[in-house]
C-alpha cells in the first residue's frame, strides 16, 4: 500500500498539542525514506492495509499521524530519522498504555522496514496534564514500601539469570 500520499506531509507545521516521535528507520532495499517514514506514521495511527467501510465514518485528517521530515542518519547507510506528529484526538487522555500502544505497539514488526527504534518521544503539556500518576504522590508510596534512594520498576522478575529475590 502507498501511505506517502497521505502519510507524508513535509508542509505540515507542528502543533504546540501534537505529540511528537522520532523514529531511527531503516527501510527494506528499495523502499524510498519518505515512504517508510509515512508507513510508520500510518501503522502507528489510523493506517490499515485494507480499505474498511468505517473510513468514511470519520475525517482521517483529523487523526492521522503525519511523517513531516526526514533525515540521513550522519554516518550511516541507509539509516533515516524520521519524524512524526500525533494529534491529540488519537489517544485517549489520562492513558500512557494507550498512548504507547498506538505509538510504539504495532509497527515495529511492519514489512516496509528492516528495523525501526523510537529515539524520542515529545509529549505536550496539555496531555501530560491528564495523566493521574500515583493518586498520593511518588513520597507517599515510598514510604508505604519502606523504599528510599532508587527508582520503583515494574518488570518481571528472571530467576533464570542468577539474581536472587533479595537484589529486588
Amino acid at each position: 500500500k502507498d501511505y506517502k500520499l497521505t502519510y507524508y506531509t513535509p508542509e505540515y507545521e507542528t502543533k504546540d498539542t501534537d505529540i511528537l516521535a522520532a523514529f531511527r528507520v531503516t527501510p527494506q532495499p528499495g523502499v524510498p525514506p519518505e515512504e517508510a517514514g509515512a508507513a510508520v506514521a500510518a501503522e502507528s495511527s489510523t493506517g490499515t492495509w485494507t480499505t474498511v467501510w468505517t473510513d468514511g465514518l470519520t475525517s482521517l485528517d483529523r487523526y492521522k499521524g503525519r511523517c513531516y521530515h526526514i533525515e540521513p542518519v550522519a554516518g550511516e547507510d541507509n539509516q533515516y530519522i524520521a519524524y512524526v506528529a500525533y494529534p491529540l484526538d488519537l489517544f485517549e487522555e489520562g492513558s500512557v498504555t494507550n498512548m504507547f500502544t498506538s505509538i510504539v505497539g504495532n509497527v515495529f514488526g511492519f514489512k516496509a522496514l528492516r528495523a525501526l527504534r523510537l529515539e524520542d518521544l515529545r509529549i505536550p503539556p496539555a496531555y501530560s496534564k491528564t495523566f493521574q500518576g500515583p493518586p498520593h504522590g511518588i513520597q507517599s508510596e515510598r514510604d508505604k514500601l519502606n523504599k528510599y534512594g532508587r527508582p520503583f520498576l515494574g518488570c518481571t522478575i528472571k530467576p533464570k539469570l542468577g539474581l536472587s529475590a533479595k537484589n529486588y
